[in-house]
């Protein structure tokens, strides 16, 4: 394989540092040249990303663990992974259904699409179980939903104030 590994790994919030380590762990693993990282939502600015981005050379491939690490939605995969293939890089994404996909093939890019595709579509059938849950807890009285965290602080507010 020629050009370089760039690796990138992304976690949500700063309680999943345990996630961080493991994927840059995994990245490590993968023989990354380079690894970018960064703590952030998928949907907000990624400055690491751009990063890992720029740091692309035609013949480079970007690394990541899992697709959600990646992209919100098929729809964005399928984007990135078009400019990529127009810009002469590749993606691989080492845990992608229990296997290693990697775009550089036809067959790494039909079982990114179909697999990509399946992992959308488990997530937005749980979305669905969770909304029906959640509507039924209402109607027996059992949901409370989360609990509001300002209102905790009120008197602390108050005395800052």
């Amino acid at each position: 394989m020629t050009g370089k590994l760039v690796g990138y790994a992304r976690v949500s919030t700063d309680s999943q540092n345990a996630g961080l380590e493991e994927q840059i762990r995994d990245l490590t693993a993968a023989h990354c040249d380079i690894i970018y990282n960064e703590e952030v939502s998928s949907v907000a600015d990624r400055p690491e990303f751009a990063a890992a981005l720029a740091e692309l050379q035609p013949g480079d491939t970007l690394v990541v663990t899992k697709m959600d690490r990646l992209a919100r939605s098929i729809l964005d995969l399928l984007h990135l992974v078009e400019n990529f293939n127009k810009k002469g890089f590749a993606l691989r994404v080492l845990n992608l259904g229990g296997d290693t996909v990697d775009t550089r093939s036809a067959t790494g890019r039909l079982m990114l699409s179909m697999l990509a595709s399946f992992a959308q579509f488990e997530r937005e059938m749980m979305l669905e179980r969770q909304k029906c849950g959640i509507a039924k807890a209402r109607a027996e009285g059992k949901y409370r939903g989360r609990r509001p965290s300002a209102m905790l602080q009120a008197d602390r507010i108050i005395e800052l104030h």
